[in-house]
Formats: structure tokens, sequence, C-alpha cells
């Protein structure tokens, strides 16, 4: 018998809940490491917290995956398919992709001439240390989410029972994430890219053989405004969705 699996099922309510408390126990350990950048030494001691932070990333990275893995191997008990199948082990982001996350973060520390400088960079060391280290649990969050991300997605690519996947969003996703998770499950098995940003807790759904797939009811209000507001627009969709959303009660203030 078929079954039918949703965007906000949940299971996936029971990962985004885990994956963002993670994320906050995260930020906490991050946000303690901001003692080893020394205003007198950053030379010497922005790369100490470099990898004392990527050592934190790469810990909560394997944890994101374990909880990816966990839901994964739920999902596919939920759709009844037949077959043995291992959730591929995914390692942590690269060296080089989370060293340059953390430059890009600490950019702004580094002193220039007032000619060379953005306003930014202009604003007193401790601004700037204090803008320094909220970029730096950003991307933090993105890196490990994106592993838990990718673990979904790497499963569904080998496992001959998977077809594809869907992209669920959280009431408070962003413009951005909401207009690609009401798209449903048109991502395909070989499907290449999860866009995200940094602070994106969207997730992925995998899809089964036999399995069909149902936008939950926020989704379909989401994408009844895209369609009515947004979607005859070529070239200004997403400004005009945004729009929509935001009259319509769908995005918080900040967005």
């Amino acid at each position: 018998m078929a079954t039918t699996v949703s965007d906000d099922g949940d299971r996936v309510g029971r990962w985004r809940r885990a994956q963002r408390g993670l994320t906050r126990l995260l930020g906490r350990d991050v946000r303690k490491l901001r003692r080893l950048i020394v205003p007198a030494r950053l030379e010497s001691s922005v790369p100490d917290w470099v990898e004392a932070v990527r050592a934190v990333v790469d810990d909560y990275a394997d944890a994101s995956v374990s909880l990816a893995s966990d839901f994964y191997e739920a999902e596919r008990v939920a759709a009844r398919v037949t077959g043995r199948f291992t959730v591929p082990l995914i390692g942590p982001p690269p060296v080089e992709k989370t060293e340059a996350s953390l430059r890009w973060a600490t950019k702004d520390l580094w002193p220039r001439t007032e000619e060379e400088a953005t306003p930014a960079q202009l604003e007193p060391l401790d601004v700037r240390l204090e803008q320094a280290g909220k970029k730096a649990e950003a991307v933090a969050q993105k890196l490990v989410a994106d592993q838990g991300r990718e673990a979904v997605r790497e499963a569904v690519r080998r496992d001959r029972q998977a077809t594809g996947w869907a992209r669920t969003a959280a009431l408070g996703a962003c413009a951005f994430c909401k207009m690609l998770a009401v798209r449903g499950a048109v991502y395909e098995r070989d499907t290449a890219n999860f866009r995200a940003h940094d602070g994106c807790h969207c997730g992925v759904v995998p899809i089964f053989r036999g399995q069909s797939f149902e936008l939950s009811d926020k989704a379909k209000e989401w994408e009844r405004l895209y369609q009515e507001y947004a979607a005859p627009f070529s070239g200004d969709q997403l400004a005009r969705f945004r729009r929509a959303l935001a009259e319509h009660g769908h995005l918080p203030a900040a967005h």
C-alpha cells in the first residue's frame, strides 16, 4: 500500500527541532571560544581561534550527520520499502571550507587605512569583534547543518529505493527558502545542490518508490501566494513573493 509523505510530518518536525537544538548548543560553544582572540595579538591569536572553532564544528557536524541518519532510516521504515540499506557516513566539512568561512567572518578585524576600509572596518575594535563573533556563529551553523542535509541527500543518491527528495521549510523561514520548498518533490536522486544560507534550518525529506508527496497546509498557502502574486512576473518572482508573504503574515518582521 502506497504511503504519503509531507514536508511537515511528525518525523520531519522532530528532526528539525533536534537540529535546531544542536545549533543552539553549537552557538554557545562557538561564543565561548571568542576569548581566544586577543585584540593585541590578532595575527597569532586568530589562527588559534580558527583551529579551535574548526574542531567544534567537526564535532557538531558528526552529531548532525547522526541525527540525519536516524531520520533517514525512520523515513525508510515508514515508507515500507524492501531491501536493506545503510546510510553512508559523511565526514566533517572540508578543512579548507571551514577555514575559508571563518576567515570571512573575521575579515573586518584587521587594521586598514581609512582610504581602504569599508564602513564596517572603521568601527571600534570591540564592535568588530562582536560582529565577527556573530558571523562565526552563523557560518558554523551552516557548515554543521549542511552536513546533516548532505547525509540525507547522499543516502537518496545511493539508495535504489529512493526516487528523490523535497525541501522542508519552517514557518519562520525566509521567502527564498519557502519559494524552494513549495516546489515539492521535484528534486531527483542526482540533484547536485541544496541551496542554503547562513541561519538556514531547512531540511531534506527523502521520497521512496511507491510514495506520494503532498505539501503541508502551510506550504500549500505559500504556494498559493507564489502562484497568485509572483509566478507570472519573470525576473521579479522572489521580491514579489517576499512582499506577498509579508502582507499575509507569513514572514517574521526581520524579513
